[in-house]
């Protein structure tokens, strides 16, 4: 569920919003003077009111062939930006693009994560606000019982104060459940387990919208194609 924007908005989030591009993309277009506002070449900064006529040269804009990947990351490689001997998908891994990730997933945790060049993706994906749905396989240290479940069901209290989302979970074993998230707060699920007094020790992402990491090995990847392409991309409002 897509805010309505709020005027007056600023130059690069305006087409950000409108789906012509990314935000970092907007301003490489605004700054090589291929966007108008009112028929007045725009600057960065810029602020666009409701009845404003804003045009983009369509000749500017990059024509690259937009991909889509679903990538297996490993457990024990970070998601981007490796420090010291750290590893990260990228350098571990070959595209036949330039890619990056959406989104992230710690280090100890493995499964699915997408990867792109489609830069009006990310906010798309990645705003709460979107409610996009996330799941996951966790495996925790001792049984999981009905009052663990109904605490991450109604929303837990984080340790900085923030108050989780309702979510759905699913016990699957002794010491296992299922949950799925539509928001992703730094290691939640983690953090969600710690504060009702759990302890995760395997973490697992199965599914980002309808995206599934099905049998891809870990360090593999997949390109996105056809039918799950196109519900991935109308459910983002890009189709």
């Amino acid at each position: 569920m897509n805010k309505e924007i709020e005027y007056p908005v600023r130059i690069n989030r305006y087409l950000a919003s409108k789906k012509v591009c990314s935000r970092r993309e907007a301003d490489e277009l605004i700054r090589s003077g291929k966007v108008t506002i009112n028929s007045r070449v725009a600057v960065l900064g810029d602020k666009v009111e409701k009845d404003d006529n804003v045009f983009v040269d369509e000749k500017a804009q990059n024509k690259k062939k937009l991909v889509y990947y679903a990538y297996h990351k490993p457990r024990g490689i970070v998601t981007h930006s490796p420090q010291g001997d750290e590893k990260d998908i990228l350098s571990i891994s070959k595209f036949a693009e330039k890619v990056f990730p959406l989104g992230r997933l710690d280090k100890d945790s493995y499964g699915l994560i997408l990867l792109t060049n489609d830069g009006r993706i990310t906010d798309q994906l990645l705003n709460p606000d979107n409610y996009h749905k996330k799941e996951y396989v966790v495996g925790v240290e001792k049984n999981v019982n009905s009052a663990f479940l109904h605490g991450l069901r109604c929303g837990v209290v984080l340790d900085d104060g923030y108050v989780a989302r309702e979510c759905e979970v699913e016990k699957l074993g002794a010491t296992s459940f299922r949950i799925v998230l539509t928001e992703g707060k730094r290691r939640q699920i983690r953090r969600m387990c710690e504060r009702l007094g759990y302890q995760v020790l395997d973490l697992k992402r199965d599914a980002i919208m309808n995206v599934r990491l099905g049998s891809l090995k870990a360090g593999a990847h997949r390109k996105l194609k056809g039918e799950e392409l196109r519900e991935f991309l109308a459910s983002l409002d890009l189709a």
